[in-house]
């Protein structure tokens, strides 16, 4: 889930975007300002203030852009993959390629804050983990129909606890400063799923 612009043909927005999409990933929402994207970009304030009015609308931005990246991921493994349990494993992989870049999970990390976030963010960090929730819970659905999961509970449940453990995972992960960590708790949350 890193960021997809080239710095040499990024707008400035783009730019700006990657920019504070990593330093919101490293150090969370609060933890940046619009001086420390400027700096990092070279630019002034006001060319940021330009392209996002104040830092809620480059939040949302942030958000926006992150769980379409997202989605897509998931579509690409829907796409390319038939069996519940490897698109599962999948899944886990998107979460460890965001680790192993030294980030977090940029709704996770808002989720760590989210009592301080703006109200239109907070919605559009509820919505990224309810469209995860849903594309897990089809995909337990699909693995309980085809035998190659098996769950206790409602597959509803299962996506729940998959989401809140990875996520969870990651935050554990980087207080120990590696990647092995959340690699052997995703493993062992997936396979309680397997029967």
């Amino acid at each position: 889930m890193a960021s997809s612009s080239s710095p040499k043909t990024a707008s400035t927005a783009e730019r700006t975007l990657d920019v504070a999409e990593l330093l919101v990933q490293v150090r969370g929402f609060n933890g940046f300002s619009y001086a420390d994207v400027a700096r990092e970009l070279d630019i002034s304030t006001a060319s940021l203030h330009y392209h996002f009015p104040g830092k809620a609308a480059l939040g949302e931005a942030l958000i926006a852009r992150y769980s379409t990246r997202f989605a897509s991921a998931l579509e690409r493994i829907d796409r390319e993959i038939t069996g519940a349990r490897a698109k599962l494993d999948a899944y886990v992989s998107i979460y460890s390629g965001v680790l192993r870049g030294n980030r977090m999970c940029l709704c996770g990390i808002l989720a760590a804050e989210y009592e301080t976030l703006p109200e239109p963010m907070r919605e559009a960090v509820t919505r990224f983990f309810e469209d995860n929730e849903s594309w897990l819970t089809s995909v337990i659905a699909q693995g309980q129909t085809d035998g190659g999961l098996s769950i206790s509970g409602t597959p509803s449940d299962a996506s729940q606890m998959i989401l809140s453990g990875l996520e969870g995972a990651m935050l554990i992960a980087r207080t120990y400063g590696g990647i092995t960590r959340f690699q052997s708790s995703a493993s062992r949350l997936l396979e309680t799923l397997t029967p």
